[in-house]
């Protein structure tokens, strides 16, 4: 989506975005179904690619650290970053239409060329000083995984009221009466908590860690929070949240009196909230896109299976309970797309995107979850066979819509850009 000569928009692909879907696909062609080809059902077979706890096994691990290494030196993995921070400075249409086309491949390690939860995000490029070549730098070039830890056991959508603390050690006993959640302490930082359902949390090398600093009732409810900087032997490894479909990417972080210095604070003391919420729209940008894209997978399957397969003399695709369901899936997907690209648009024009981003989140993710049950629908028993790909992606359509804000979440933002609600 670009402008054109008149001052209007264009949906048009440009030249340098074709050039880069074209090379995206030479380089899974190249580099990626090698290494799925060698994994075999080690990859396939979520018994053979994970330990007891869920955590993958070593060779599923590595197959992803390698295709992300490649991809860093193909100049794919973070190209939505600035040059300056090591990315090629891609627009957000660029980096949509990219992301939308990996997830068209299917799902499977394609989706590790560009970089997710466990790759730099926009809240790391705040690093300064030491902080950019230590974390960012080795980030961008996927020589270093991390993880953005906020989530909490009792405060997902509500996480502004997250309860991990860090305190002085004089000061504890009072600051747990009080409620204060995070002080100073010499040159140090003291960190109490728990963090739950935190991807990539079981292979990072360090985390982004949220935690309040300043009590609500004097920085408000979104001010006083801080995001620290913590690697990956400071914390302990709780639990792991096997989520159907995410088995071995999440797990609980354990935080005891963990001591991190000064110099770890991401971005300013206090305002980390406000700067992550700067970036919702490019995560659920991204969900958007993969949403589309694997519903445009699955339509495309689902769509040569209804033509080749026979019952009752013809092709099940002319009966009109079955070509019905797929044609619906069709035009949303249309209609998702077209809202993708106009929120990447507007982001590209520095507009306000707040309604945007949760249409599109929203929208595209329920529309993934209508389609893949109609793929699997129409493929009637087969389609419920645990080893069929379709079952992967019901699962990832189903924990789309709870991930980067739920669906009330965002219906009730869209509510408030219209006034409905407080």
């Amino acid at each position: 989506m670009v402008a054109n000569t008149t001052g209007g928009v264009s949906f048009d692909t440009d030249g340098e975005t074709e050039l880069i879907l074209d090379s995206l696909d030479e380089f899974i062609e190249r580099e990626v179904e090698p290494i799925v080809e060698e994994l075999g059902d080690v990859y396939t077979n979520p018994r053979k690619g994970h330990h007891e706890n869920g955590r993958w096994t070593d060779e599923v691990l590595e197959a992803r650290e390698e295709i992300r290494r490649r991809s860093a030196e193909g100049g794919f993995y973070a190209m939505n970053l600035p040059e300056a921070a090591g990315g090629e400075s891609v627009s957000p249409v660029t980096w949509y239409r990219a992301k939308k086309h990996l997830a068209a491949h299917g799902g499977g390690l394609e989706r590790y060329v560009l970089a997710g939860p466990e790759g730099p995000k926009p809240l790391l490029l705040q690093a300064k000083g030491e902080q950019v070549e230590r974390y960012l730098a080795p980030t961008v070039r996927a020589e270093k995984s991390t993880a953005f830890a906020q989530t909490e056991p009792g405060y997902g959508s509500d996480s502004p009221n997250m309860e991990t603390t860090a305190e002085k050690n004089e000061a504890r006993s009072a600051s747990e009466r009080s409620g204060t959640a995070a002080e100073k302490d010499g040159d140090e930082w003291v960190l109490n908590g728990r963090k739950q359902w935190i991807t990539n949390a079981p292979y990072a090398d360090f985390v982004q860690l949220f935690a309040r600093t300043t009590p609500q009732e004097e920085a408000g409810r979104y001010g006083g929070i801080t995001c620290f900087i913590v690697e990956r032997e400071e914390y302990e490894l709780g639990s792991y949240n096997n989520a159907v479909g995410a088995e071995g990417m999440q797990a609980e972080i354990v935080l005891d009196d963990v001591r991190i210095p000064e110099d770890r604070v991401l971005g300013e003391v206090d305002e980390a909230f406000y700067a992550a919420m700067e970036f919702l729209s490019l995560g659920r940008l991204e969900l958007g896109a993969e949403a589309v894209g694997y519903a445009e997978y699955l339509l495309e399957d689902a769509g040569e299976y209804v033509t080749e397969r026979e019952a009752f003399g013809r092709t099940i695709g002319n009966f009109q309970q079955v070509s019905t369901k797929l044609a619906r899936g069709r035009a949303k997907t249309y209609a998702a797309d077209a809202a993708g690209l106009k929120l990447a648009w507007k982001m590209a024009q520095d507009e306000r995107t707040v309604m945007d981003a949760s249409v599109l989140k929203w929208f595209a993710t329920n529309v993934l979850w209508e389609v893949a049950d109609a793929a699997v629908q129409v493929h009637g028993a087969n389609g419920l066979a645990e080893d069929h790909p379709y079952m992967d992606l019901v699962h990832q359509a189903r924990i789309l819509r709870i991930v980067e804000g739920t669906d009330e979440i965002q219906l009730n933002t869209i509510a408030k850009t219209m006034g409905i609600v407080d």
